[in-house]
């Protein structure tokens, strides 16, 4: 404590608690007289403690009933992930979201911000902007792709606002209006969306729930006609299958060959949740393919930041289309991940154990409560891809939203808007009691429709 006052070291010890995710909004604390005997401080130092805390608005008391923790401002909460552009449903009150396939924020996230702010000033004399990204995380992300076996300099890197801000760019940079892009169905709504509004014509493969058809995509990319290919090889979002290196150089080859551009879309590399795979990034076969990340899945969606390694040829090409959509991501957001990437780089262990327990209790209880569903338990990411016995998607969508379970039918992941009636995603990467809330809402709304 030095010479900090106790009751001030004890206060300021519970809102680092609480600013760090570690004690949650509402939390009760205990009583002043339940933590004198805890901790062998006088009565005093605990009241005074107390009475900062509310006074900062970390705590509230109400008599009779005890001192409360809350946030400034109350628990906001949700932000879900915006699937598919356009069709958002509205989450009634009290209602389940089972839409969004992405992580909460990580315990202690606040004080990497806390950390970045303390290296701001040495950004603040300039103009603040940076089209390309600080040096420093570019650096950063290059050295993680030189890890991972594919040798990369950061003037190979630009940071974006998020992996569909990348994937837009890049496409962008290097296709024709009017190009036709092959995309496996299903697929990431939210990035065919962004091709097909550049004027993308799209064009679906149909992807299996063993995971990508090499030689389909070989057929696919010779017959000619093809300018770009989007490619999820990681934890593929919906199926959730990860293809492996063989897989990932016949397809860097067919690309070469065909002279096709590869979009690599690598936001779920690293999801894994039973063994860290023995994979490289696709680019490490064909240096000509343009790979994009993200923090979104691995981190936090609230970073929004993402980015694109590519070839240095591209990079200007690249970056001059960059300038017309924004001038930089935010440089505190980037602070904190290059802070992140270097500490506790990828997903972090207490996530990847939450994710891994619900991945399992989910499909156990589904497989348990309707065993005419189709489910492969997939070894990563964040949603199991269910198939049903009956093209009744739309149906149960509709029937479960009546019970408050917001879903999203197969036809949302459907490369051409339309099919995959026989399939539904549900993520598990909400908390446990609402899953265990969520997963007999789904069952009786599909009893209903089945």
């Amino acid at each position: 404590m030095g010479e900090q006052p106790a009751y001030s070291w004890l206060a300021e010890g519970i809102r680092q608690l609480v600013s760090n995710g570690r004690v949650l909004h509402g939390t009760m604390l205990p009583s002043e007289r339940e933590l004198v005997s805890e901790l062998g401080m006088s009565r005093t130092t605990v009241t005074r403690a107390y009475q900062e805390l509310r006074e900062r608005g970390f705590a509230e008391a109400k008599q009779g009933s005890g001192t409360r923790i809350r946030i400034p401002g109350g628990d906001i909460g949700g932000g879900s992930e915006p699937l598919a552009v356009g069709i958002q449903e509205t989450l009634p009150s009290g209602g389940i979201d089972l839409t969004c396939g992405a992580p909460t924020a990580p315990v202690g996230l606040a004080s990497y911000y806390e950390r970045a702010l303390d290296q701001l000033p040495g950004y603040i004399g300039g103009m603040g902007y940076y089209p390309m990204g600080l040096p420093v995380l570019r650096e950063t992300i290059a050295h993680e792709y030189t890890r991972r076996n594919l040798p990369t300099s950061p003037d190979q890197i630009i940071v974006t606002a998020g992996a569909l801000s990348a994937v837009a760019t890049a496409a962008r940079a290097v296709l024709a209006r009017g190009a036709r892009v092959l995309a496996e169905s299903p697929s990431y709504p939210n990035s065919v969306t962004s091709l097909r509004q550049h004027g993308a014509r799209m064009t679906a493969l149909p992807i299996g729930p063993e995971g990508s058809d090499i030689p389909g995509i070989e057929a696919a990319l010779a017959r000619g006609g093809i300018s770009a290919m989007l490619c999820l090889p990681d934890f593929h979002n919906p199926t959730g299958t990860l293809l492996d290196n063989a897989g990932r150089e016949r397809w860097a080859r067919a690309l070469v060959t065909h002279d096709v551009r590869g979009i690599i879309d690598e936001t779920n590399a690293d999801l894994w949740l039973d063994d860290r795979p023995d994979v490289l990034p696709m680019a490490t076969f064909a240096p000509s393919l343009i790979t994009v990340g993200s923090a979104s899945k691995t981190y936090w969606g609230g970073l929004r930041l993402g980015w694109i390694r590519a070839p240095r040829e591209l990079i200007g090409a690249i970056n001059q289309v960059r300038s017309t959509v924004d001038l930089g991501a935010p440089v505190l957001e980037q602070l904190v991940l290059n802070l992140l990437m270097t500490e506790r780089a990828g997903l972090d262990s207490p996530t990847r154990a939450e994710l891994r327990k619900n991945r399992d209790w989910t499909h156990a209880a589904l497989g348990a409560q309707v065993p005419e569903w189709s489910i492969q338990k997939p070894g990563g990411g964040m949603s199991l891809w269910c198939n049903l016995p009956a093209p009744r998607s739309m149906a149960l969508v509709a029937q479960a939203k009546k019970s408050g379970l917001i879903l999203s039918p197969g036809s949302t992941f459907a490369v051409n808007d339309h099919g995959l009636e026989h399939w539904v995603r549900v993520p598990y990467a909400l908390d446990t009691q609402q899953l265990e809330r969520a997963v007999p809402l789904l069952v009786s709304a599909w009893k209903t429709v089945a």
